[in-house]
Protein backbone atom coordinates (compact mmCIF):
# COMPACT_ATOMS: atom_id res chain seq x y z
CA UNK A 1 0.00 0.00 0.00
CA UNK A 2 1.58 3.65 -0.73
CA UNK A 3 1.17 6.34 1.18
CA UNK A 4 -1.33 7.70 -1.20
CA UNK A 5 -3.86 4.49 -0.69
CA UNK A 6 -3.81 5.17 3.21
CA UNK A 7 -6.41 6.86 4.61
CA UNK A 8 -4.54 7.63 7.77
CA UNK A 9 -1.55 9.40 6.11
CA UNK A 10 -4.15 11.84 3.97
CA UNK A 11 -5.13 14.84 6.37
CA UNK A 12 -8.20 16.29 4.87
CA UNK A 13 -8.67 20.43 4.78
CA UNK A 14 -12.32 20.25 3.22
CA UNK A 15 -14.23 23.26 1.96
CA UNK A 16 -18.43 22.88 1.68
CA UNK A 17 -20.10 23.17 -1.83
CA UNK A 18 -23.11 24.56 -2.21
CA UNK A 19 -25.12 21.44 -2.10
CA UNK A 20 -23.80 20.69 1.53
CA UNK A 21 -21.03 18.48 0.55
CA UNK A 22 -17.60 18.84 0.88
CA UNK A 23 -14.89 18.23 -1.16
CA UNK A 24 -10.90 18.11 -0.41
CA UNK A 25 -8.63 21.05 -0.37
CA UNK A 26 -5.61 19.18 1.28
CA UNK A 27 -4.54 15.79 1.58
CA UNK A 28 -6.33 13.91 -1.46
CA UNK A 29 -5.63 10.53 -2.76
CA UNK A 30 -5.85 12.11 -6.17
CA UNK A 31 -6.10 14.59 -8.30
CA UNK A 32 -6.70 14.78 -12.18
CA UNK A 33 -5.16 17.79 -14.41
CA UNK A 34 -6.76 18.85 -17.44
CA UNK A 35 -4.53 20.62 -20.04
CA UNK A 36 -4.69 21.58 -23.54
CA UNK A 37 -1.33 20.78 -24.82
CA UNK A 38 1.46 18.07 -24.04
CA UNK A 39 3.96 20.37 -23.92
CA UNK A 40 2.34 22.35 -21.39
CA UNK A 41 2.96 19.52 -18.93
CA UNK A 42 5.83 17.09 -20.63
CA UNK A 43 8.21 17.63 -17.65
CA UNK A 44 6.02 16.74 -14.99
CA UNK A 45 4.64 13.31 -16.83
CA UNK A 46 7.97 12.07 -17.62
CA UNK A 47 8.15 8.19 -17.17
CA UNK A 48 4.46 7.94 -16.09
CA UNK A 49 2.33 5.60 -17.43
CA UNK A 50 0.48 6.68 -20.84
CA UNK A 51 -2.21 5.43 -22.87
CA UNK A 52 -4.76 6.56 -25.59
CA UNK A 53 -8.38 6.77 -24.31
CA UNK A 54 -11.64 7.32 -25.81
CA UNK A 55 -14.12 10.29 -24.16
CA UNK A 56 -16.72 12.39 -25.97
CA UNK A 57 -16.31 12.77 -29.51
CA UNK A 58 -12.25 12.09 -29.80
CA UNK A 59 -9.35 10.05 -27.84
CA UNK A 60 -7.57 11.99 -25.38
CA UNK A 61 -3.37 10.90 -24.34
CA UNK A 62 -3.80 10.11 -20.87
CA UNK A 63 -0.68 9.99 -18.34
CA UNK A 64 -1.40 8.32 -14.65
CA UNK A 65 0.49 7.40 -11.54
CA UNK A 66 0.11 6.65 -8.08
CA UNK A 67 -1.13 10.66 -7.02
CA UNK A 68 -2.38 11.88 -10.37
CA UNK A 69 -4.53 11.38 -13.36
CA UNK A 70 -3.40 14.04 -16.49
CA UNK A 71 -5.24 14.14 -19.94
CA UNK A 72 -3.95 16.02 -22.65
CA UNK A 73 -7.18 17.95 -24.28
CA UNK A 74 -6.37 19.97 -27.59
CA UNK A 75 -8.01 22.96 -27.05
CA UNK A 76 -11.24 25.06 -26.15
CA UNK A 77 -14.12 24.45 -24.13
CA UNK A 78 -15.59 20.95 -25.81
CA UNK A 79 -11.93 19.54 -25.75
CA UNK A 80 -11.86 20.65 -22.66
CA UNK A 81 -14.89 19.30 -21.51
CA UNK A 82 -14.50 15.69 -22.53
CA UNK A 83 -11.40 15.57 -21.25
CA UNK A 84 -12.49 17.02 -17.63
CA UNK A 85 -15.25 14.00 -17.73
CA UNK A 86 -12.85 11.47 -18.64
CA UNK A 87 -10.25 12.31 -16.44
CA UNK A 88 -12.92 12.20 -13.60
CA UNK A 89 -14.23 8.97 -14.35
CA UNK A 90 -11.26 7.52 -14.52
CA UNK A 91 -9.99 8.69 -10.75
CA UNK A 92 -13.32 10.11 -9.01
CA UNK A 93 -10.36 12.63 -7.92
CA UNK A 94 -11.24 15.19 -4.70
CA UNK A 95 -9.75 17.88 -7.08
CA UNK A 96 -10.07 19.22 -10.96
CA UNK A 97 -7.09 21.30 -11.78
CA UNK A 98 -7.19 23.08 -15.34
CA UNK A 99 -3.28 23.75 -16.15
CA UNK A 100 -1.96 25.34 -19.12
CA UNK A 101 -1.11 28.68 -20.46
CA UNK A 102 -2.78 32.33 -20.54
CA UNK A 103 -2.59 35.54 -21.97
CA UNK A 104 -2.27 38.31 -19.90
CA UNK A 105 -4.91 41.23 -20.79
CA UNK A 106 -4.10 44.52 -19.21
CA UNK A 107 -0.31 44.46 -17.82
CA UNK A 108 1.31 43.76 -14.38
CA UNK A 109 1.97 40.19 -15.18
CA UNK A 110 5.20 38.93 -16.48
CA UNK A 111 6.10 36.22 -19.07
CA UNK A 112 6.42 32.80 -17.62
CA UNK A 113 4.79 34.06 -14.42
CA UNK A 114 2.69 31.35 -12.54
CA UNK A 115 -1.30 32.71 -12.32
CA UNK A 116 -3.35 30.30 -9.60
CA UNK A 117 -7.44 32.04 -10.12
CA UNK A 118 -9.25 32.27 -7.46
CA UNK A 119 -12.35 32.75 -10.01
CA UNK A 120 -12.89 31.60 -13.27
CA UNK A 121 -15.39 33.33 -15.23
CA UNK A 122 -17.06 32.21 -18.47
CA UNK A 123 -16.53 35.20 -20.52
CA UNK A 124 -19.59 34.34 -23.19
CA UNK A 125 -21.78 33.19 -20.56
CA UNK A 126 -20.77 35.26 -17.60
CA UNK A 127 -20.94 32.37 -15.67
CA UNK A 128 -18.55 32.47 -12.31
CA UNK A 129 -16.53 29.47 -10.41
CA UNK A 130 -14.80 29.88 -7.74
CA UNK A 131 -11.72 28.00 -6.92
CA UNK A 132 -10.29 26.10 -3.65
CA UNK A 133 -7.99 28.82 -3.56
CA UNK A 134 -5.85 31.73 -5.63
CA UNK A 135 -5.62 35.41 -6.57
CA UNK A 136 -7.18 37.30 -9.04
CA UNK A 137 -10.16 36.34 -12.03
CA UNK A 138 -9.12 34.06 -15.37
CA UNK A 139 -11.41 34.60 -18.08
CA UNK A 140 -12.26 31.12 -20.59
CA UNK A 141 -12.70 32.69 -24.12
CA UNK A 142 -14.01 31.03 -26.88
CA UNK A 143 -11.10 32.20 -29.35
CA UNK A 144 -7.61 33.36 -29.58
CA UNK A 145 -8.08 37.13 -28.04
CA UNK A 146 -5.90 40.27 -29.57
CA UNK A 147 -4.81 43.41 -27.73
CA UNK A 148 -7.95 44.91 -28.02
CA UNK A 149 -10.38 42.34 -27.02
CA UNK A 150 -7.88 40.96 -24.17
CA UNK A 151 -8.69 44.57 -22.85
CA UNK A 152 -12.33 44.45 -23.34
CA UNK A 153 -12.25 41.37 -20.87
CA UNK A 154 -10.65 42.73 -18.38
CA UNK A 155 -12.85 45.76 -18.95
CA UNK A 156 -15.87 43.38 -18.10
CA UNK A 157 -14.92 40.95 -15.95
CA UNK A 158 -11.49 42.52 -14.04
CA UNK A 159 -9.65 39.31 -14.89
CA UNK A 160 -6.14 40.13 -15.38
CA UNK A 161 -5.28 36.65 -17.56
CA UNK A 162 -7.65 34.56 -20.27
CA UNK A 163 -7.39 31.12 -21.13
CA UNK A 164 -9.85 28.74 -23.36
CA UNK A 165 -10.40 26.05 -21.38
CA UNK A 166 -10.78 26.66 -17.46
CA UNK A 167 -14.30 27.28 -17.44
CA UNK A 168 -15.27 23.84 -19.07
CA UNK A 169 -13.27 22.01 -16.70
CA UNK A 170 -14.85 23.95 -13.86
CA UNK A 171 -18.08 22.89 -14.89
CA UNK A 172 -17.54 19.55 -14.73
CA UNK A 173 -15.94 19.67 -11.33
CA UNK A 174 -19.22 21.56 -10.23
CA UNK A 175 -21.43 19.04 -11.38
CA UNK A 176 -19.45 16.09 -9.55
CA UNK A 177 -18.98 17.79 -6.45
CA UNK A 178 -15.23 18.14 -7.21
CA UNK A 179 -12.77 21.02 -5.88
CA UNK A 180 -11.56 23.02 -8.52
CA UNK A 181 -8.01 24.92 -9.07
CA UNK A 182 -6.73 26.92 -12.07
CA UNK A 183 -3.14 26.90 -12.23
CA UNK A 184 -1.54 28.68 -15.01
CA UNK A 185 1.59 30.35 -16.13
CA UNK A 186 1.57 33.48 -18.32
CA UNK A 187 3.07 33.16 -22.14
CA UNK A 188 1.64 35.91 -23.45
CA UNK A 189 1.33 39.81 -22.26
CA UNK A 190 -1.68 42.04 -23.07
CA UNK A 191 -0.22 44.05 -26.10
CA UNK A 192 1.88 40.97 -27.93
CA UNK A 193 1.05 40.74 -31.39
CA UNK A 194 -0.71 37.04 -31.50
CA UNK A 195 -0.28 35.46 -34.76
CA UNK A 196 -3.44 33.78 -35.94
CA UNK A 197 -3.01 30.75 -34.22
CA UNK A 198 -7.05 29.98 -34.41
CA UNK A 199 -7.43 28.82 -37.89
CA UNK A 200 -4.63 26.46 -37.04
CA UNK A 201 -7.16 24.66 -34.24
CA UNK A 202 -9.29 21.79 -36.05
CA UNK A 203 -13.06 21.13 -34.49
CA UNK A 204 -11.46 18.64 -32.03
CA UNK A 205 -9.30 21.24 -30.31
CA UNK A 206 -6.27 20.37 -32.03
CA UNK A 207 -3.71 22.09 -33.25
CA UNK A 208 -1.75 21.60 -36.77
CA UNK A 209 2.09 22.59 -35.90
CA UNK A 210 2.89 21.44 -39.70
CA UNK A 211 0.24 24.21 -41.33
CA UNK A 212 1.74 26.42 -38.90
CA UNK A 213 4.70 26.15 -39.65
CA UNK A 214 4.33 26.60 -43.21
CA UNK A 215 2.40 29.51 -42.50
CA UNK A 216 4.77 30.92 -40.92
CA UNK A 217 7.48 30.23 -43.58
CA UNK A 218 5.60 32.05 -46.05
CA UNK A 219 5.54 35.41 -43.76
CA UNK A 220 8.78 36.46 -42.27
CA UNK A 221 7.37 39.41 -40.97
CA UNK A 222 5.77 37.30 -38.50
CA UNK A 223 9.14 35.38 -37.28
CA UNK A 224 10.08 37.48 -34.99
CA UNK A 225 6.44 36.92 -32.80
CA UNK A 226 6.48 33.00 -33.25
CA UNK A 227 10.27 32.94 -32.17
CA UNK A 228 9.30 35.37 -28.79
CA UNK A 229 6.24 32.70 -28.76
CA UNK A 230 8.48 29.65 -28.58
CA UNK A 231 10.52 31.38 -25.93
CA UNK A 232 7.69 32.45 -23.62
CA UNK A 233 6.29 29.17 -23.80
CA UNK A 234 8.87 27.40 -22.56
CA UNK A 235 9.11 29.74 -19.77
CA UNK A 236 5.69 28.93 -18.94
CA UNK A 237 5.80 25.17 -19.52
CA UNK A 238 8.88 25.72 -17.08
CA UNK A 239 6.54 27.04 -14.28
CA UNK A 240 3.76 25.34 -14.65
CA UNK A 241 5.89 22.04 -13.90
CA UNK A 242 7.13 23.36 -10.83
CA UNK A 243 3.93 25.04 -9.74
CA UNK A 244 2.26 20.84 -10.57
CA UNK A 245 4.97 19.33 -8.99
CA UNK A 246 4.73 21.27 -5.52
CA UNK A 247 0.94 20.70 -5.33
CA UNK A 248 1.63 16.95 -5.86
CA UNK A 249 4.18 16.75 -3.12
CA UNK A 250 2.64 18.52 -1.01
CA UNK A 251 0.65 16.85 1.95
CA UNK A 252 -2.05 20.18 2.07
CA UNK A 253 -2.85 21.64 -1.33
CA UNK A 254 -2.26 25.28 -0.10
CA UNK A 255 1.41 24.37 0.92
CA UNK A 256 2.87 24.07 -2.41
CA UNK A 257 2.95 27.85 -2.17
CA UNK A 258 0.19 28.67 -4.77
CA UNK A 259 -2.51 30.42 -2.41
CA UNK A 260 -2.46 33.87 -3.59
CA UNK A 261 1.06 34.87 -3.32
CA UNK A 262 2.30 34.48 -6.06
CA UNK A 263 1.16 35.88 -9.15
CA UNK A 264 3.30 37.02 -11.54
CA UNK A 265 3.28 40.21 -10.86
CA UNK A 266 5.85 42.29 -12.86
Amino acid sequence: MSEYDNPETQPRLQRTTGDGGTVAVAGSRRVAIVCAMEREVAGLVKGWRVESAAGGFKRYRVFENERATVVVAGIGRAAARGAAELAWQRSHADVLISAGFAGETAGGLRIGGPYTAATVIDAETGASFPTLFGLGVLATSAVVLGADEKRSVYDRYGAQAVDMEAAAVAEVARQHGAGFLAVKAISDLHDFPMPPMGRFVDDSGDFHAARFALWTLMRPAQWGAVRQLGHNSAAAARTLHQSLAALLQAEDLRSAGLDGGKLGLR
